[in-house]
């Protein structure tokens, strides 16, 4: 039995010449739309045969959403009934085996909110230790620098010298921030240990300095040798920052800069 595409060609009369069927254009358009319209009905219908309904491509992608590659405690409990339900009904996972891995889930999960409890402690710790600092606005904190600044507001400069032992006299140098030497004197270091130090903010011609920041220089003889003494100075205190978990709160000084209030030596009124 053989099949004729009623497109192609028709029945004829026996003893009668076959005459090819023409197509028109308008036919082949309207061939070509039923064609497509069939193609979407078909993805939108249900043919009755399993098979070419497997067959069809889905409508749209089923691809899924990215995560965060992180394990929840839903899906702990999907992949724990996952593997009760493939197990060896035979040989069953033993008890404690099942309680040690829910035992495992419980740990991660509660260092995980153990984590989060500490990051909202350190940032409360940080919020107090910046509101007790506060109190520190507008008075004076030693740090560990030689440099501090001259202004309109505050024309002196205070610190301190550190000495290994009792020096005679100490060479104190005044220098602006080009290096440029500015005036010296000696100040006595007889009594050992921490020597106060000041500058009056004049010039050895005695005229006011420029406001900048100038650096406190000392030297003196330890054991009949020249030695450069360190030297610590104090600043004004305008504000205070928040700063982070790991510096915690940070002292804004008038024209120095920042440091961390773990950095103070001291604090001064003056």
């Amino acid at each position: 039995m053989s099949l004729i595409n009623p497109l192609t060609a028709t029945q004829t009369a026996p003893g009668q010449p076959q005459q090819a069927n023409a197509i028109s254009p308008q036919t082949a358009q309207a061939a070509t739309q039923s064609s497509v319209a069939s193609a979407t009905n078909t993805e939108q219908t249900s043919t009755g045969n399993p098979f070419l309904d497997g067959l069809r491509l889905p409508e749209e992608s089923s691809i899924p959403e990215p995560n965060n590659q992180e394990l929840t405690q839903e899906d702990f409990f999907s992949l724990l009934s996952q593997q009760l339900s493939m197990q060896d009904p035979f040989k069953p996972v033993e008890n404690d085996q099942m309680i040690q891995q829910m035992a495992s889930f419980s740990t991660v999960d509660g260092i995980s909110k153990l984590n989060e409890e500490i990051i909202n402690l350190n940032a409360l710790t940080s919020s107090s230790q910046a509101l007790q600092a506060s109190g520190l606005v507008g008075q004076k904190v030693l740090i560990p620098s030689d440099t501090a600044h001259i202004s309109a507001e505050d024309p002196t400069m205070k610190g301190i010298i550190s000495t290994p032992s009792p020096i005679e006299s100490i060479t104190v140098r005044i220098e602006d921030e080009k290096g440029q030497l500015i005036t010296t004197y000696n100040v006595d270091g007889s009594a050992g240990g921490n020597i106060d130090v000041s500058w009056d903010g004049l010039d050895k011609n005695g005229e006011p300095v420029a406001e900048g920041n100038y650096t406190f220089k000392a030297s003196g003889k330890v054991d009949g040798t020249s030695e450069e003494l360190p030297v610590s100075t104090y600043a004004h205190v305008t504000s205070v920052s928040l700063g982070t978990a790991a510096t915690g709160a940070i002292l804004n000084l008038r024209g120095v800069g920042g440091i961390k209030i773990s950095d103070v030596l001291a604090v001064s009124e003056t």
